[in-house]
């Protein structure tokens, strides 16, 4: 078998850029994959993010294959942001977003209790402009922000409030996978989550996090949340107003608070996004790539696009918050 030092030899380190390693998967990217496995997450230890180039993956059934040969579980999604399409056997297509819209830094699923240790993006169709798949070292932001920033953080940890309508983002039914209440209410009670049913058969929930974590193999302190992500201050002006005069300022679809419950500002909310701009780093896709992003060590986005975009997605390899040294319990 490849060992990691024979792929760490081949892999191109370019500022500016993802880690990028270029191949030959010879027609079979599954067979490559599994036969690189071990040694693809050593290098990912390494990077954080990885860019493997020539796999050929041109299709559900030949990035599911090669998903599946590089981990030992494909999750399956819960408390989804945005609804995905499911491809079955633990592919999905990435989440969709509008092709004019910046998707801002964020770990995925950084507000669940078990959340994927590896995203695995593959690129069926290229843009014709734009639409990198973004990422940034969680650690190198975390040293970027201010002190006193990180500091309440890692006392209070963070607050994420959601309502479940019809208006934006995914029902509460395709968030849980389910239509049945009792079942919603046995996942929040034994996850942490706060729940009230609304009148128009809606749901409101609300959970703390921790906003740091320590990476379960390299020991890393990670900045690892999405607190700029689903803050409100993200929301067009227009459409917070809407929302806010629909369904009160508390039934906003999403919106996030630092762990004591005050407000996270616009202006924090900047702090965060500026320090992540400053660490981000990106490569244009081409038909056929891979992706690789240790969830806890890097987060990720998208960039605005133009033309047809087919990007597929698994989560791979669960991990528990309480394997990452959380600096908050996770409580009600």
């Amino acid at each position: 078998m490849p060992s990691a030092q024979t792929l760490r030899s081949s892999v191109l380190v370019t500022p500016g850029k993802p880690a990028l390693l270029t191949t030959d998967a010879g027609g079979d990217p599954a067979g490559w994959a599994s036969a690189h496995r071990d040694a693809l997450r050593e290098v990912l230890n390494v990077h954080g993010a990885l860019l493997v180039r020539g796999l050929g993956l041109t299709d559900v059934a030949s990035a599911g294959a090669a998903f599946r040969g590089l981990s030992a579980e494909l999750m399956t999604e819960r408390e989804a942001f945005a609804a995905r399409e499911d491809h079955g056997g633990g592919v999905h297509s990435a989440t969709k977003w509008p092709a004019n819209q910046q998707m801002c830094m964020h770990h995925e699923l950084s507000y669940t209790v078990r959340f994927p240790g590896v995203m695995m993006f593959a690129c069926t169709t290229a843009p014709a402009a734009g639409g990198a798949t973004v990422v940034a070292d969680a650690a190198a932001v975390l040293a970027a922000l201010p002190g006193d920033l990180v500091a309440r953080f890692e006392r209070e940890g963070w607050i994420l409030t959601r309502s479940y309508n019809d208006e934006i983002g995914a029902s509460w039914e395709e968030a849980f996978g389910t239509d049945d209440r009792a079942e919603v209410e046995g996942y929040c009670k034994s996850n942490g989550i706060a729940f009230e049913w609304t009148d128009d058969d809606g749901l409101r929930t609300r959970q703390r996090r921790s906003a740091i974590l320590t990476h379960p193999v390299t020991g890393a302190r990670t900045w690892f949340n999405q607190v700029a992500f689903l803050n409100s201050a993200t929301l067009a002006e227009e459409v917070r107003e809407y929302l806010v005069e629909e369904y009160g300022i508390d039934g906003l679809p999403f919106n996030t608070r630092f762990g004591n419950g005050e407000e996270i500002t616009a202006d924090v909310v900047a702090t965060i996004n500026e320090v992540y701009e400053a660490h981000t780093v990106r490569e244009p896709w081409q038909s056929g790539d891979l992706l690789l992003v240790d969830n806890i060590a890097c987060s990720h986005g998208r960039e605005p696009y133009s033309g047809d975009r087919e990007v597929l997605a698994a989560l791979a390899d669960p991990i528990h918050v309480s394997d990452c040294a959380p600096t908050v319990e996770v409580t009600l």
